[in-house]
């Protein structure tokens, strides 16, 4: 079974910066990986998400030139830094693990959060004005 465990979340200030880390265990070759969060009254929404091997990236709007997914593989991690943080951008931030998308041939990460498998249990992201 594969588990992810999310970490670095924490209270900031608007404009600060965080690391979150997704350490993920058991079979997880070949997993495209997700950020998603889901703030206070909203849907969950689509963060970031990046390829096997890392090669390709994908981002949300509300994120891109802000935030950057990356993975470690020889950790078994990956990452989201966040910079320039906003209010709005208070969240629950939950990593996934998709494993279907490598072994049917698709090469491009998902947006969708039904493509994902397995989840983590979350970090609260908390961004004061």
């Amino acid at each position: 079974q594969v588990q992810l465990v999310e970490s670095g979340g924490g209270l900031v200030q608007a404009g600060a910066s965080l690391r979150l880390s997704c350490a993920a265990s058991g079979r997880t070759f070949g997993s495209f990986m997700g950020w998603f969060r889901q703030a206070p009254g909203k849907e969950r929404e689509f963060v970031a998400a990046i390829s096997w091997s890392g090669g390709s990236t994908i981002y949300s709007d509300s994120v891109k030139g802000r935030f950057t997914i990356s993975r470690d593989g020889a950790k078994n991690t990956v990452y989201l830094e966040m910079s320039s943080l906003k209010p709005e951008d208070t969240a629950v931030y939950y990593c996934a693990a998709d494993l279907r998308s490598f072994w049917s041939g698709n090469y491009i990460p998902r947006r969708n959060q039904f493509e994902y498998d397995y989840w983590g249990q979350g970090t609260q992201v908390t961004v004061s004005s």
